[in-house]
């Protein structure tokens, strides 16, 4: 934590440009991989947009995409990433198996699927997308488990070069500890001001597993709450900028989405400032354990 918190300060020093490249801070994973602590993120409720992930890559140093299967867009990134120019080995793309495709052969079917849609032979980070399990005869304990020793197939034979998981809480990760042999190198879960799982973050440090934040404007109600929008006026910020600098200084991978090409270029405009401890630890307590993401069996089986 010591030295992604140097990495920062050390960007910070550098006033960013509009429009102009530049490199973007990474955080070591357990098997000595460095991911990106920005990424753009994509959904498939209005998240994707052509112009803007090319606009991220060419304009603004994004190298970090995060999508899934269940986004139906990876078929549109792979257009998007070669418009860009950037090459294959400067990006870090995930990608997300989802639950129809639990299981040993089908998410090793899965996993081939997705490089295909979006025009690559690896995956830097592949997750499993949510915990909950429902094949006939096997506890969701069980599957996950047997998708996850696929997982691990994969890892080992260097077709993802990291494998995690997504919305996992302690549970679901010590039950994989106990059951297979890689632990997840990403936990990736909704984290804002208003949804701090701190007990989750600290779990997840102490087995080194990275923690990464999806949702960090809280699908923009923080952007308009007074308290956030009083510390924007004071460090001459966006809202939106407060939120992910202060993500991003709690340690924590994040990965805002837009289709607004300026509203891209703001969110990636948050190197060269940082959030004082009093006002971090204001927003640390603006916590209320709301969450906005509620996907349970079976209202995300579709």
């Amino acid at each position: 934590m010591v030295s992604f918190l140097l990495k920062c300060r050390l960007f910070s020093m550098s006033a960013w440009e509009p429009g102009k490249v530049q490199g973007i801070p990474t955080v070591p994973l357990s098997n000595g991989l460095n991911i990106p602590v920005l990424g753009l993120g994509t959904s498939h409720h209005g998240g994707y947009s052509h112009d803007a992930v090319v606009y991220a890559l060419q304009k603004c140093g994004i190298r970090h995409i995060d999508t899934a299967k269940r986004y139906g867009c990876e078929s549109l990134l792979q257009k998007a990433i070669k418009e860009s120019g950037i090459k294959r080995e400067d990006l870090w793309i995930t990608t997300k198996l989802w639950h129809m495709d639990y299981g040993y052969e089908k998410a090793k079917h899965a996993f081939l699927e997705s490089c295909k849609r979006l025009g690559v032979e690896y995956l830097d980070l592949f997750l499993v997308h949510w915990p909950d399990a429902h094949i006939p005869g096997k506890s969701s304990r069980e599957v996950r488990a047997e998708t996850w020793t696929a997982m691990e197939e994969l890892y080992e034979k260097g077709l993802c070069h990291s494998i995690g998981v997504s919305n996992f809480l302690i549970d679901h990760l010590e039950q994989l500890r106990e059951d297979c042999q890689i632990s997840p190198h990403v936990n990736q879960v909704e984290y804002h001001p208003f949804q701090r799982p701190q007990e989750l973050v600290d779990y997840c440090r102490s087995r080194s597993i990275v923690f990464e934040g999806y949702c960090p404007l809280a699908k923009g109600k923080a952007l308009s709450h007074p308290n956030i929008i009083q510390l924007a006026k004071k460090y001459g910020r966006t809202p939106a900028q407060i939120c992910i600098c202060w993500s991003i200084q709690n340690g924590i991978v994040t990965i805002p989405k837009s289709t607004k090409l300026e509203r891209v270029q703001e969110n990636c405009q948050v190197f060269d400032f940082n959030l004082e401890n009093e006002d971090m630890k204001f927003l640390d307590s603006m916590n209320i354990n709301r969450k906005l993401i509620h996907l349970t069996y079976p209202l995300w089986k579709g």
